[in-house]
């Protein structure tokens, strides 16, 4: 399975704006949290999941995340190729992660936002792989 980014869209009138993405299917979903980084120059880089896929969407500020589809997990190849995206909470776009990959996470304004939705519970299984911010350089 590959990545896909899902964009949303917006309705606005005299209320205000209405943001959504209907292209979104939630059902997959056992559990969410945020990411906050201290600062834009912090970069969560590299971790990701075997069997766990991912969710990612900014509902505050904007992030650049990263994405390696890993080819072995115990010792992956330095020169696989890195997917890139930009998630900005001006859009309710949706960033699936499909089981496989890995991820670098990173601000690009302050005080960002980033919802992660995840289809495992904490516990449920043994799947989280780290790999040095230095790695696939």
């Amino acid at each position: 399975m590959k990545t896909e980014l899902l964009v949303g869209a917006y309705y606005k009138d005299l209320r205000g704006t209405l943001m959504y993405n209907n292209d979104f299917d939630a059902s997959e979903v056992k559990r969410m949290y945020l990411i906050e980084n201290k600062d834009i120059t912090i970069v969560r880089a590299w971790q990701g999941h075997k069997i766990e896929q991912r969710w990612f969407t900014a509902v505050k500020g904007s992030f650049k995340i990263q994405l390696i589809k890993v080819d072995n997990w115990v010792l992956p190849s330095k020169s696989l190729n890195i997917e890139s995206y930009m998630l900005d909470s001006n859009a309710l776009n949706v960033l699936h992660i499909p089981a496989g990959y890995i991820s670098s996470i990173q601000a690009s304004s302050s005080n960002s936002k980033l919802l992660v939705l995840a289809d495992y519970l904490i516990g449920e299984n043994i799947d989280e792989y780290r790999y040095e911010t230095d790695y696939f350089n």
